[in-house]
């Protein structure tokens, strides 16, 4: 890898013997793109490529991202103390 000029992202295995120097951040990166791939894949039209042309599929891709987001923004909503100045405990 080092004589292309590449570089590790993917953390060694623990027990090496030798330990390889990697990004952290970018695989910190890498590894919120792979899982929102996944979260992508999981509707079925983006994962089997049900659409035939690729304006048709990049419309459902991006209908499938906003319906994501939505879902994250409304948890992070949930989250938020009702009642910020009573001391209720939940």
């Amino acid at each position: 890898m080092a004589d292309r000029g590449i570089q590790p992202v993917i953390p060694p295995r623990s027990n090496r013997k030798k330990p390889i120097e990697y990004d952290r951040e970018a695989y910190k990166r890498r590894n919120l793109i792979e899982r929102c791939v996944n979260r992508l894949k999981q509707f079925r039209r983006i994962a089997t490529r049900y659409e035939k042309t690729a304006r048709a599929y990049l419309s459902m891709l991006c209908i499938a991202a906003a319906k994501l987001w939505i879902k994250t923004v409304n948890t992070a909503e949930i989250q938020v103390d009702v009642y910020p100045f009573t001391n209720i405990a939940r």
